[in-house]
């Protein structure tokens, strides 16, 4: 999904930093969404995933590696961790650390708590 005019300009990752990329379009509207409905988390939950995604010192409630089935994922063609991020209450982030090439895929972004999980 290409940025066009009039869309939010995503920040560069910093030295050091990953790189976040949408794996699906529906993770590109639900990111949307929760910037609308949460902006402040939002972005707290991008500085995390940008500087150290698996990290859980700081909120360990908040990031945890999903369990079971949802524990891995195929991303272009590699089976990675699936990760979440408790953004809001119900609202989730999941993604796909890939350490060779230091990018965060976000594989879902919703203001909803996902029923795959309960």
């Amino acid at each position: 999904m290409a940025p066009k005019r009039g869309d939010r300009v995503a920040p560069p990752a910093r030295a050091g930093e990953w790189t976040l990329v949408f794996a699906e379009g529906a993770a590109a509207t639900g990111w949307e969404e929760l910037c609308h409905q949460a902006p402040g988390p939002t972005r707290e939950a991008w500085d995390h995933l940008s500087r150290n995604p698996r990290d859980r010192a700081l909120n360990p409630t908040r990031v945890a590696q999903l369990r079971g089935e949802l524990g891995h994922r195929v991303v272009r063609g590699r089976t990675l961790e699936q990760w979440q991020y408790e953004v809001t209450g119900p609202g989730r982030i999941w993604y796909c650390p890939d350490d060779a090439e230091r990018v965060v895929y976000i594989t879902r972004a919703s203001t909803a708590h996902p029923k795959q999980t309960d």
